[in-house]
C-alpha cells in the first residue's frame, strides 16, 4: 500500500484509507469484516466522527480495530455544536470511550460553526498537550477559513483539511488544494465516488475511465481513486461495507497514472468555475 508523508507532520499515512459515513445503516458484522479486510490490505487510515449514527459508527470502528489499534491512523471529528472550549474536550473523551482507545492520531472540527474558532483551537491544543490527540485539523474549510485558522493557531498546526472531492466535484482544486499544498497541509478527499451514481459507461467520463482501466488492467473505480491521489499531499477515504469492494479500492493505491491519462480524465471531468466556499454533503 503506497503511503505519503501527511503534510508537515512527518507521519507516513496510506494514500487510501477507509471512510465510515452512514455505516450505521449497514449490517454490523459485515461492516466489521470489511474494515478489518481494509486493515489487512494496508488501508490503516480509518476515519469516523461522533456525528455518524450519533456515535454508533465510532463504536463499530472500535470493535473492528480491537487488538490492532497500534496499526491504525485513527481519525474522528467533533461536530461544530459541541466545539466550544469545554465541549470539544468532552466530545473527544466520549469518542475515545466509544472507540476503545486512549488517543486519536487526528481530531478534526467537522465544519466551521458558531463557536469562536479560537476557543475550539485552544481546546484542540489542550487535547494535544494531554496526549488525547496527537494532532488536529479541520474539515470542509475553504481557503479563507483555512487562513483564519492558521492566523489563530500559527504555522504547522493544521495537519489536514478533509473535503468533498470526486471526479465530478473538483471545486477544491481552484483555491483549497493549492492553499493546502503551499502550506504543507494534507488534503483528504471524502466521498471519492460521489454521493450519487458513479459515472456510467455511456457518459464521456465513464468512457474515459473505462478506456484507461482496460489499458491498465484495473477497474474504473481504481482509476478514479488514482486520479484523486495523484499528488503527494492528496489522500482519499472511500467508504465500503463489503469486503470485495474494500479489496477493489485497495488495488488503486499503487496505480500511478501517466500524464496522458491524467490529461484525458481532466478533459472528461472539467472542474468548472471557482465556487464560493466549498461544496459539502
Amino acid at each position: 500500500m503506497r503511503s505519503e508523508v501527511f503534510g508537515w507532520t512527518g507521519e507516513r499515512v496510506p494514500v487510501l484509507g477507509q471512510g465510515t459515513w452512514r455505516m450505521e445503516g449497514d449490517q454490523r458484522a459485515e461492516v466489521v469484516l470489511a474494515l478489518r479486510a481494509g486493515l489487512d490490505a494496508g488501508m490503516t487510515h480509518v476515519d469516523t466522527a461522533e456525528l455518524y449514527g450519533s456515535g454508533e459508527v465510532e463504536s463499530i470502528v472500535g470493535e473492528a480495530i480491537a487488538g490492532r489499534r497500534d496499526q491504525v491512523f485513527l481519525v474522528s471529528k467533533v461536530v461544530p455544536s459541541n466545539a466550544s472550549r469545554t465541549g470539544t474536550v468532552e466530545a473527544c473523551e466520549r469518542s475515545l470511550q466509544r472507540l476503545r482507545t486512549d488517543r486519536l492520531d487526528l481530531y478534526l472540527l467537522h465544519w466551521p460553526g458558531s463557536h469562536p474558532l479560537g476557543d475550539t483551537i485552544a481546546a484542540l491544543e489542550e487535547l494535544v498537550a494531554a496526549g488525547k490527540i496527537l494532532r488536529w485539523g479541520v474539515s470542509n474549510f475553504d481557503a479563507d477559513e483555512l487562513e483564519e485558522a492558521q492566523r489563530i493557531a500559527g504555522q504547522r498546526r493544521i495537519a489536514c483539511n478533509q473535503v468533498l472531492y470526486h471526479l465530478e466535484e473538483r471545486a477544491i482544486e481552484h483555491r483549497v488544494a493549492p492553499w493546502c499544498a503551499a502550506h504543507d497541509v494534507a488534503l483528504v478527499g471524502y466521498s471519492p465516488f460521489g454521493a450519487g451514481a458513479f459515472p456510467g459507461p455511456r457518459s464521456a467520463g465513464g468512457r474515459a475511465l473505462a478506456a484507461i482501466a482496460a489499458a491498465r488492467g484495473a477497474t474504473p473505480r481504481q482509476v478514479a481513486l488514482a486520479f484523486l491521489t495523484r499528488a503527494p499531499h492528496l489522500f482519499a477515504i472511500p467508504k465500503s461495507s463489503q469486503v470485495a469492494h474494500v479489496k477493489d479500492n485497495a488495488g488503486a493505491a499503487d496505480l500511478v497514472l501517466t500524464g496522458a491519462e491524467l490529461a484525458a480524465l481532466d478533459a472528461a471531468f472539467p472542474r468548472g468555475p471557482a465556487p464560493r466556499g466549498v461544496p459539502m454533503l
